[in-house]
């Protein structure tokens, strides 16, 4: 376990430093401004009973959601269930089922590299649905150190388009999404 989470986080480093180069920033900028000092990975290993539902009520395997951090990788086992929202601000959603690729992982990007890119990366909204059978997934978060502080980058704003969001420290904004998705723990 301990491999894979390491040539895990190798791949993820990889990808953040591909998207740095995609928004027109140095190879490793994202190393640069702290954000993998060190590294926030976590590696979830998640399973969906596959029950279909004999009511008219929707269940989920996991309800409709965007990842917090900067990218997630997931590994499944080939059962379908994933969808994916591509425009999750108009309504009503449209879902899209994910096509399993066989060694290869499917990549989310996060809540925090929509903030940083100011919308131009949109996080992914996404949930799980029940196909009637098992489903197994290894799913990698990445997200920045806790100290590292997210706002946006000037290659993703403009005069016309100013930053949508203020800076904001990641483990901050993390634990206000913690909170919000869990609540306050009283």
């Amino acid at each position: 376990m301990e491999d894979y989470y390491k040539q895990v986080l190798s791949a993820g480093e990889r990808l953040i430093s591909l998207i740095a180069l995609a928004l027109d920033l140095e190879e490793n900028f994202f190393h640069d401004v702290g954000a993998f000092n060190p590294p926030n990975g976590f590696l979830r290993l998640l399973h969906y009973p596959g029950e279909l539902s004999s009511s008219n009520e929707e269940i989920y395997g996991a309800s409709a959601h965007s990842d917090y951090g900067m990218i997630t990788l997931l590994a499944t086992d080939g059962v379908g269930g994933l969808q994916v929202c591509k425009e999750k601000l108009k309504k009503p959603h449209v879902w899209e089922d994910v096509q399993h690729i066989s060694g290869a992982f499917i990549v989310n990007i996060g809540d925090m590299m929509e903030r940083w890119t100011n919308c131009l990366f949109r996080s992914t909204l996404h949930r799980v649905m029940p196909r009637g059978q098992e489903r197994y997934s290894a799913a990698f978060f990445l997200d920045p150190n806790p100290d590292c502080v997210v706002e946006c980058l000037k290659s993703c704003c403009s005069e016309s388009t100013p930053p949508r969001f203020p800076p904001i420290r990641s483990g901050e904004y993390l634990n206000e999404r913690f909170k919000l998705t869990y609540g306050a723990g009283n």
